[in-house]
């Protein structure tokens, strides 16, 4: 993938969130009244000729292409605050009158202000998955009998999956009720508890102890647990093995070998399996049952060879979307955003418990890869990885670390129960604290994005 590309991607991803999240403290702190004497992007001293002036405030972008800030006017210059945001109110700027500074407002205020860069960030995914949810309404698929299980790709801990059955219908997952693959498809990931739980017709429970913040695990099991569904042909390239061997847009494949064909994964699977060996496939048509054998080409992937016969298919089942409208995907955004801060506090939870690797932790690298690739398949997905990644900076700021709005609204909980401010040098040394551990989780995700793309991890 282009790297300008996806470094471009990135700074627009990066970009519009900072400054969603930054416009929401610099609203509330004007709401407030308090002077702000500076709205950056980035970090450090602002670059002249990126800077403006209006009226007392300073609008600019900074040296360090990381992260963003709005400093008030503060009687309390800190350290690290005057290190990461540079020198102190713009030339020619008015004095400070004594109602403007942020320690003159009333606790309650300073809280508002101090969370208001969360709630935007939430306020903004709850827009975008409003959007899209408006834009293209709510899939469903009616299915909720498994097709196929992929045994040999299982988690750890996941075994008891095994005994599921091509053909067993899915009335549960953890005790709440489904009704479709889509819900079943959710529900795999985000059911709550310390194990997950699958009920099929009949009243049996397959139970296995793989805990909601295990959430690598949750989603394979979900990836490899696949809904009913017979392969239909969608699309033949000339000249590749399918067409040679006789395949046709709107042939259902019913069998590929000894083995049913039960789902379009499967199918896959064995294509893929099979490089330069013969599949024998069974076909239906409107004029009866019809027996060909395809020869997958030998494809590399990488060190992997594969089998390839210039084939697209899709599911045969009934897939319908419902339009919504503007209340109902408000509502489907509400939900999507909740269900996206969930997974991030998981996430979290997952990582704090060992649960999930420390190599999972990504940074700006993975960032801009991922980034890219959804520009790439569309608007939606773009879009869709703007909101993710909105509410989990939304969660991460919550985190109780000083140098982050969860640390400072911890300072001011504590101000407003013991009616005065916490010792300075108290809060100082906390800040440094803060910016240790944030320096540290840094160069963690830094770390994993080098060894990703040298083939470490």
């Amino acid at each position: 993938m282009n790297v300008l590309f996806i470094i471009g991607v990135l700074v627009v991803v990066l970009g519009v969130l900072i400054f969603v999240h930054e416009l929401g403290h610099f609203m509330a702190a004007k709401w407030a009244g308090i002077r702000v004497h500076r709205f950056a992007l980035g970090m450090g001293n602002p670059i002249p000729w990126l800077t403006t002036t209006r009226g007392n405030t300073e609008y600019s972008i900074c040296w360090l292409p990381l992260g963003g800030y709005v400093k008030m006017a503060s009687r309390e210059e800190e350290a690290t605050s005057s290190a990461l945001e540079g020198a102190g109110p713009p030339a020619g700027a008015e004095p400070v009158r004594p109602d403007e500074w942020y320690e003159a407002k009333p606790v309650w205020k300073r809280v508002i202000v101090i969370l208001a860069g969360v709630t935007m960030n939430v306020l903004f995914a709850w827009f975008l998955y409003s959007t899209l949810a408006y834009r293209n309404g709510e899939p469903i698929d009616p299915e909720t009998r498994i097709g196929e299980v992929f045994t040999d790709s299982l988690p750890p801990g996941a075994e008891a999956f095994a005994s599921l059955q091509p053909g067993d219908t899915v009335v549960a997952i953890n005790g709440r009720p489904v009704d479709s693959w889509t819900t079943i498809f959710d529900e795999l990931l985000a059911a709550a508890g310390d194990s997950l739980a699958i009920t099929v017709s009949g009243g049996r429970t397959v139970t296995a102890p793989i805990h909601a913040a295990s959430l690598k695990e949750r989603n394979q099991v979900r990836m490899m647990i696949q809904p009913w569904d017979r392969a239909v042909v969608e699309y033949v390239e000339k000249g590749r093995p399918g067409e040679q061997a006789g395949l046709q847009v709107g042939d259902t494949i019913l069998s590929a070998g000894a083995s049913e064909v039960t789902s379009v994964q499967g199918l896959i699977r064995r294509i893929r399996g099979a490089p330069g060996g013969e599949v024998e496939l069974l076909l239906g048509r409107a004029d009866g049952r019809h027996n060909v054998t395809v020869v997958p080409d030998s494809t590399a992937e990488g060190a992997v060879t594969v089998g390839k016969i210039g084939v697209a298919f899709k599911p045969d089942g009934v897939f319908s979307v419902r339009s919504l409208s503007l209340l109902e995907s408000i509502g489907v955004g509400g939900e999507t955003t909740l269900a996206a801060s969930t997974l991030m506090v998981r996430t979290v939870q997952g990582l704090l418990s060992a649960r999930v690797s420390t190599r999972d932790v990504g940074g700006p690298i993975m960032i801009g890869q991922e980034a890219a690739k959804a520009a790439r398949a569309g608007l939606d997905q773009f879009l869709g990885l703007l909101a993710l990644i909105s509410m989990n900076l939304a969660v991460l700021n919550l985190l109780p670390i000083p140098i982050l709005d969860g640390g400072q609204f911890v300072f001011l909980l504590a101000e407003g129960i013991l009616r005065r401010p916490l010792p300075e040098k108290l809060r100082s040394a906390a800040m440094l604290v803060g910016l240790v551990l944030i320096g540290a989780l840094m160069l963690l995700a830094f770390w994993n994005d080098i060894a990703r793309l040298i083939g470490w991890h």
